[in-house]
């Protein structure tokens, strides 16, 4: 059994089905994650066909893991169900609003770190794929996802064909403050990202990107500013679009 302090990004996966009954008891057993106001502000769609897995894979920018997994999950932000709820029991619902999708997107991304800790327990292998927020219109359209639902994560899940290194993490006292905010000065910001800097594969990171340092491989080619400025424009347009207004 995985504990957290062993769990690795499996992205490649042995040939070998996730049983439906395995899948459906995962499922079950996260709706016991923290939610809302008892409201359940989710939905995930199953994707196991091969033409729904090509689908949605351009969404991912044909990351591999896509196609080659057993499963993919797409959990979304889901205010359309209980708005229904609402509608068919004389209720006016107020839910085609920012807050209101904050309040969903929350409810989902608790629910799929709980469905993820279930399943890694399970032995099963996960990767939470990042991109799902980059293209929403792609995978709107390949899921056919109503007003009100927006997704906010995708997991590939399957039985792990591999065991990669575990990836860095930054001490405790990098993220965790007492009391209050302290603001992080250089002399802070050299010691707590001192070992991440140093590491070999970090140093080969910044080579084969010709960089200087670590941070301007993630600002000038993992995360710019003209992706993320782009990408944010694209998130607004598809929330107006299923009626996050």
């Amino acid at each position: 059994m995985k504990t957290i302090n062993t769990r690795r990004t499996i992205r490649k996966y042995a040939d070998k089905d996730v049983d439906q009954q395995l899948l459906n008891r995962l499922l079950t057993e996260a709706a016991r994650t923290q939610t809302m106001g008892n409201l359940q502000l989710y939905s995930v769609v199953i994707t196991r066909s091969k033409e729904g897995k090509e689908t949605l894979a351009p969404a991912h920018f044909n990351q591999p893991m896509v196609t080659q997994a057993p499963v993919v999950l797409t959990i979304c932000a889901d205010f359309r169900r209980t708005t229904r709820w609402c509608e068919e029991r004389k209720a006016q619902p107020g839910y085609d609003n920012f807050l209101s999708f904050i309040n969903a997107a929350t409810d989902a991304l608790l629910y799929t770190q709980t469905f993820c800790n279930l399943a890694e327990e399970e032995g099963l292998g996960i990767c939470y794929l990042g991109t799902t927020v980059y293209m929403p219109d792609m995978i709107i359209d390949a899921l056919n996802l109503p007003k009100l639902v927006m997704p906010v994560a995708t997991l590939t899940v399957g039985w792990p064909d591999e065991s990669p290194q575990l990836s860095d993490r930054l001490p405790l006292a990098s993220f965790v403050h007492e009391e209050r905010y302290v603001d992080y000065t250089r002399e802070a910001i050299d010691k707590y990202y001192a070992e991440k800097e140093a590491l070999e594969e970090n140093r080969h990171f910044c080579e084969v990107n010709g960089k200087e340092t670590l941070a301007q491989v993630f600002t000038d080619c993992r995360y710019t500013k003209k992706d993320n400025e782009a990408m944010s424009e694209g998130m607004k347009k598809a929330l107006k679009r299923q009626g996050f207004n």
